[in-house]
């Protein structure tokens, strides 16, 4: 089909509020068709309930986690000290913050979810291109927290049952009771997510304070056995403040935001049930930086002080734990594991990647099919390799995921913000033909910024441990800022592109 100038957005297809939110006008039918389902209409104005409390809370049990840890703990290890690391985590969220808010947004305005967002841009099928990459990503998630889980699994059994259980014969590089822990971790994940969202909302209730608690007992443990606080604030920087650090300083920035570059697309998967723009606006403001600069400085404490008491700094919170000879506190520390790992996985790495891969297929692909088809990919990622050391977890796999996702963020804003001026049309957001459908369902503006944007920040980042090398070398200088890369490159193409082909031009005028 080919470009049709859109037309203004028909006042009687949808009913805005005083207060600016927008659903479908009374009057008008529910979208319907191949393109809409249940779990991707618009969820209507009486059940957007959620207040800034409730933004704020989901954000607690967002960060409270063990991958959130070890993103601290990772740069103790490769040499910062935890003035430094703290620094670089509360920088990266307050910049993370800002695409969060923006693509945020729509969310409360039009109770839409992420993949119906991207239909603005991307095109009704185009965007099954940028939900396809996030719930791929999301799946590598699933995989590394799950064997994170598994890992707190195989140790605690290995202290209640011994060696029999821990020096159990290896297969792949690892005791065959680690595999099967990290199966049984998978399987509980599986009986979560089928027993439906309000069984995973109530655990989420109790499980973030629960996880700060233990946080914070193995911070006491840990100046205990240093003999106060003093060593755990005294360790110097193996980097300084010179040229090795700002070689670090930048990766690791980029690093750090890639970790919820994931969340600033999938926001308005949450952000749909938002009582008002005041609500998710505040409630992330309060939630995110603060919660994840508290829980980073939780994490360098104890990792400083796991250099000053064994010599070597221990990243892996589970592998610390293991390593105290108290039944009940080795107990405590690793089911605060489990209990924090279950929750952010089920609710961030479960959820949003269901509506994706609903979104593939509306009519033949359901929430739960979609929850199921991220668990069976987040085991054939190998998030074990992802996950073996923190120069691969922090430099290869957020740095790639960053920059990736960084791009599509650049889309969705342009977009969003800049073409639409905030405004869309509910109704043709689902509808074959309409203003949204460009060239056959697919806005190839959107696909090029995107392949660009993508090229120019991860083309020459090293791949390691993932492959040998650097898949395009001369891009190398820009892999360090893939994700300021990626956002800036397709911000810019894409409006360039909508403008050049008359497509921008079409949508401020109609928005006018």
């Amino acid at each position: 089909m080919t470009d049709t100038a859109p037309t203004a957005i028909p006042p009687s297809s949808q009913l805005t509020l005083p207060d600016g939110r927008v659903e479908i006008s009374p009057d008008a039918p529910a979208p319907s068709g191949p393109y809409a389902n249940e779990d991707l209409l618009p969820v209507p104005i009486e059940k957007r309930t959620w207040t800034t409390y409730n933004f704020s809370a989901l954000w607690v049990g967002m960060a409270h986690n063990t991958a959130s840890w070890t993103l601290a703990s990772g740069l103790i290890a490769v040499g910062m000290d935890w003035k430094q690391a703290v620094l670089t985590i509360a920088l990266a969220n307050v910049i993370v913050l800002i695409p969060m808010l923006l693509t945020g947004h729509a969310g409360p305005k039009y109770g839409i979810p992420f993949p119906v967002f991207a239909r603005a841009s991307f095109g009704i099928r185009g965007a099954n291109l940028p939900a396809v990459v996030r719930a791929l990503v999301a799946c590598g998630w699933f995989g590394i927290q799950t064997w994170i889980g598994g890992e707190a699994i195989y140790f605690l059994a290995g202290k209640l049952i011994g060696n029999g259980w821990s020096d159990a014969g290896k297969i792949g590089g690892y005791a065959w009771t680690m595999w099967l822990s990290f199966a049984i971790f998978w399987a509980i994940q599986v009986a979560i997510i089928y027993r439906g969202m309000e069984t995973i909302r109530r655990f989420e209730n109790w499980a973030a304070p629960f996880v700060l608690l233990g946080a914070g007992v193995m911070l006491w443990w840990m100046a205990d056995k240093a003999g106060g606080f003093g060593p755990l604030l005294d360790q110097p920087s193996k980097l300084g403040y010179g040229a090795d650090f700002w070689k670090i300083f930048a990766p690791a920035l980029m690093g750090m935001i890639g970790f919820w570059s994931t969340l600033s697309l999938n926001i308005p998967d949450f952000t749909r049930y938002g009582k008002s723009q005041k609500a998710q606006t505040w409630g992330q403001a309060l939630g995110l930086p603060t919660t994840m600069t508290l829980f980073a400085f939780l994490s360098v404490m104890v990792t400083s002080g796991s250099q000053a008491v064994y010599g070597e700094a221990i990243w892996d919170p589970v592998q610390l734990a293991a390593k105290t000879d108290n039944v009940f506190g080795l107990l405590f520390a690793l089911v605060t594991v489990l209990v924090a790992t279950l929750s952010v996985n089920v609710a961030a790495n479960l959820v949003s990647p269901a509506f994706d891969f609903s979104n593939i297929a509306p009519r033949k692909i359901s929430f739960r099919a979609g929850a199921l088809a991220t668990c069976v990919l987040g085991v054939l990622i190998f998030p074990w390799k992802l996950y073996s050391d923190p120069q691969g977890y922090i430099f290869t796999w957020l740095g790639l995921v960053g920059g990736l996702l960084g791009t599509v963020a650049g889309i969705l804003i342009a977009d969003y913000w800049i073409l639409r001026r905030g405004k869309l049309d509910l109704a043709d957001l689902y509808k074959p033909g309409g203003r949204y459908w460009y060239e056959n369902g697919w806005n190839w503006r959107a696909v090029v910024a995107f392949l660009v944007g993508g090229v120019l920040a991860i083309g020459g980042a090293n791949f390691a441990p993932l492959i040998d090398g650097r898949p395009i070398p001369a891009l190398s200088s820009l892999a360090d800022y893939g994700w300021a890369v990626g956002l800036g490159t397709s911000m810019v193409l894409y409006l360039v592109l909508m403008l050049a082909t008359g497509k921008g031009k079409d949508e401020v005028e109609a928005q006018a």
